[in-house]
């Protein structure tokens, strides 16, 4: 009997596969697949088995899979001692029709947008399998085809947990900014066109599409559970791996490379943000994506002041009041919002 439960469970599996990447498929189809995999752990289980299987058909030829899948749908289940046999073939031919159906639909370029509200964070697969957990007030577009996975941050924090594929690479831009996916889960944070990338499984190659191109840099030395100050600059491009942290400074088109422990790269998923060496205009920003009452900086000087530290999404209020025991300014509050004001500017009247 568990035999036969777990064919129907890589059945069940299979048809969610093919699901997921149908575009016509709504938000819906998310959720319903989270409360499928949340109620069994062997649902989630056979899922990634039909994923890795999926993946296996991708590196085959037209002819060498329509041979495969021909091959087991010849095998007839002829008594019920061969159901686990036949549910476990219709469960790979549930997959390889809707390989089929999902690599013509592949051959044009399909879109998908993504947006989040203030203090909300989403969970989503995307049509190639690869999971995003999007920030609090981001928007990330997709745009994905035969040949390339695009992905455009257009503001906010993303972090991706990407199906690797050579033949189709994962491409994130934000900014100026291009992340080339090379078997990794990674964080990217934009804010105008400040940018950061954290990487906490694999490497990632990234290159400054608005400056110098031909030079590199990887912060090897960049390693350790806690970060650190830069360990390498470069304009053009580089490699990152697991453990390092790369900022990207649109005023120098420079990018610098320190070390991060994977949970500081992904805290905010926690409830909190955390920030090393970035300008205070940057830090307000991101804090904003996360409170209902919007804190604006008054006096230009302050905005370049550098902020290292750790703030709850659920007690934004505290931080503020800190912040005169860091900075020499001013926290002014009312119902509708917050001003960051020069200490020594006097009060109006």
């Amino acid at each position: 009997m568990d035999k036969i439960l777990d064919e129907k469970t890589l059945s069940a599996a299979a048809e969610w596969w093919t699901r997921l990447r149908d575009p016509s498929d709504d938000a819906k189809t998310v959720e319903q697949w989270l409360e499928w995999t949340q109620a069994d752990e062997r649902n989630l289980e056979a899922f990634e088995r039909v994923t890795e299987l999926g993946d296996r058909l991708g590196t085959l030829d037209d002819i060498t899979r329509r041979h495969w899948a021909g091959e087991f749908a010849r095998k007839p289940a002829q008594s019920r001692s061969k159901l686990p046999l036949a549910l476990a073939a219709a469960s790979v031919l549930v997959l390889f029709c809707g390989y089929l159906a999902w690599n013509h639909l592949e051959a044009r370029a399909t879109t998908q947008d993504y947006v989040s509200a203030v203090a909300q964070n989403r969970d989503f697969t995307l049509s190639d399998g690869s999971t995003v957990v999007l920030g609090g007030a981001s928007r990330l577009t997709t745009r994905f085809s035969k040949g390339e996975r695009h992905v455009e941050l257009g503001a906010g924090e993303a972090f991706f947990q990407v199906v690797h594929n050579t033949q189709r690479p994962f491409v994130v831009t934000a900014g100026n900014v291009s992340i080339r996916d090379a078997g990794t889960a990674f964080d990217v944070r934009r804010t105008g066109q400040y940018v950061t990338i954290a990487v906490t499984q694999g490497r990632v190659q990234i290159a400054d599409n608005g400056g110098v191109s031909g030079s590199s840099a990887t912060g090897s030395n960049a390693t350790g559970s806690n970060a650190t100050g830069p360990s390498t600059t470069s304009t053009g491009s580089l490699e990152a791996v697991a453990g390092q942290l790369v900022s990207y400074d649109p005023a120098t088109s420079a990018m610098s490379v320190t070390s991060i422990a994977p949970e500081q790269a992904t805290a905010w998923r926690s409830d909190r943000l955390e920030f090393i060496n970035e300008p205070l205009g940057v830090v307000v920003a991101n804090v904003n994506r996360y409170s209902t009452r919007p804190v604006h900086i008054a006096d230009a000087d302050l905005q370049t002041l550098t902020f290292t530290g750790t703030v709850k999404t659920s007690a934004i209020d505290n931080w503020l009041d800190a912040l005169p025991q860091v900075f020499s300014l001013r926290v002014s509050k009312s119902a509708n919002q917050v001003i960051l004001s020069n200490a020594e500017r006097k009060q109006r009247q």
